[in-house]
């Protein structure tokens, strides 16, 4: 690997180019789901619940799976498990929109498999996170990059599946979700990676307490994970079924489609902002920007026209974009590299894992005091949830960490880095670390 001096400036490499390329593919297929899966139960009278449950168990299989493809990720490589993944998800969606054209598939398939395909990117997501380092010469803007493309298809992707539920069925989403699956796949399997070295000789069990010691002695980290798991149970987990509910009743099916697209549109400009704008203090600047997330729920809960729906889901975007990139950019720079994949996994499995009981409770919740009414409540936790990102002293005092600590990993096909360069670097982040636990 080379070393930060060393370091190419150019952001667009082979690598780079080939795994940006897997992302925004795979990212315009998920973006699809919540939109062809919410119209595909409704229309399968399964109701609100419906949605809910099959939500809950994607995710929920995704939060307990995912702290395993971490250690998996640390322990051999990231890019294998990506593979294997990307072909898993696209063999269950085929099935899914197989089933849905020629047949009438019951609760139970629906939901085991939203569970198989929560299994498999729980697989794939702490990869996500471990190899942008290892493509990109410059983290920050690799993942605003990527933001930007998760904007554009979460943009593109509702909108696509609106129209196809519109004018054809839920099940050519389906089917469309699953081949870009096997375009990303292609995509990772093209990457030319340095060879991963790694010690192999401690437990499982090891891995996992390595992990976990990495992630609580990091104040920073598990206070945004104890502000996520409230987003997650009131905000998060509700928002979609009861959003596509209240959204759908009032303007039609491709209603929900366009608003899920103007939430992607204002990721496109949130994720702007963060290629050009590098707080001092990443998180405090990320969570001032987390005050425009509440528009999306109170947006869904008003239902004004369909424009200003769009307005607001749009702003929405905007703070949850500029928020991500600042987010998973202090992760992966403040984390040692031989142990991100880990750490990566519980932060993602920590600030999920409360947004399965949002979607399960969502439609007995909605039925008993109103979706309108839990939609309000949303919008106001929401807010609450940005006020204590920049209250939280450990937040709102980190500061960005040294350009010699955020040396790119890796160019293309590049030279391993020398064990001690990487101890090294290790050791800062660590003393970095330290520092801000104290703080």
């Amino acid at each position: 690997m080379l070393s930060s001096a060393a370091a190419p400036s150019r952001l667009w490499t082979r690598n780079f180019s080939l795994y940006f390329t897997a992302r925004i593919v795979s990212m315009l297929g998920d973006a699809m789901v919540p939109v062809a899966l919410s119209v595909a139960m409704l229309s399968l009278g399964y109701g609100v619940s419906g949605v809910g449950f099959a939500l809950a168990a994607w995710m929920g299989a995704f939060a307990l799976f995912v702290v395993f493809g971490g250690v998996l990720a640390d322990r051999f490589h990231p890019r294998p498990l990506m593979i294997g993944s990307d072909a898993a998800r696209c063999l269950i969606q085929g099935g899914l929109a197989a089933y849905l054209w020629f047949g009438h598939p019951p609760l139970w398939f629906i939901i085991v498999g939203a569970a198989l395909r929560g299994i498999a990117t729980a697989m794939f997501q702490p990869g996500v996170s471990g190899l942008v380092p290892q493509v990109a010469a410059d983290p920050q803007k690799a993942n605003a990059v990527v933001r930007l493309s998760e904007g554009i298809s979460a943009m593109a992707g509702p909108a696509i599946a609106g129209m196809l539920v519109a004018t054809t069925s839920a099940a050519s989403a389906f089917a469309l979700n699953a081949a870009t699956y096997a375009v990303s796949g292609i995509c990772l399997v093209a990457l030319r990676l340095p060879r991963y070295e790694v010690d192999r000789s401690a437990s499982t069990l090891v891995n996992l307490r390595t992990g976990w010691d990495e992630f609580r002695s990091r104040s920073w980290l598990w206070g945004v994970i104890l502000i996520w798991w409230v987003l997650g149970v009131f905000v998060w987990g509700p928002v979609t079924p009861l959003g596509a509910a209240s959204v759908i009743a009032a303007h039609g099916n491709a209603a929900f489609g366009f608003a899920e697209g103007a939430f992607g549109a204002g990721c496109v400009l949130g994720a702007l902002a963060a290629y050009r704008i590098r707080p001092a203090r990443p998180l405090f600047g990320g969570g001032l920007a987390m005050f425009l997330f509440p528009l999306m729920p109170l947006a869904a809960a008003l239902v004004p026209s369909l424009p200003l729906i769009m307005l607001g889901y749009a702003v929405s975007g905007v703070g949850w974009a500029f928020w991500s990139v600042q987010w998973a950019t202090t992760v992966q720079t403040q984390i040692p590299e031989d142990r991100l994949n880990r750490v990566a996994a519980y932060e993602i499995g920590g600030s999920i894992l409360a947004v399965p009981f949002g979607y399960a409770i969502a439609g007995p919740a909605g039925t008993f005091f109103g979706i309108h009414r839990l939609l309000l409540v949303a919008a106001l936790v929401g807010l609450c949830c940005a006020v204590a990102l920049v209250a939280a002293p450990p937040i709102r005092r980190l500061r960005r960490a040294p350009a010699a600590v955020r040396s790119a990993r890796v160019d293309d096909g590049g030279e391993r880095r020398p064990a001690a360069a990487r101890d090294d670097r290790c050791a800062a982040v660590r003393d970095l670390g330290a520092a801000d636990g104290d703080a």
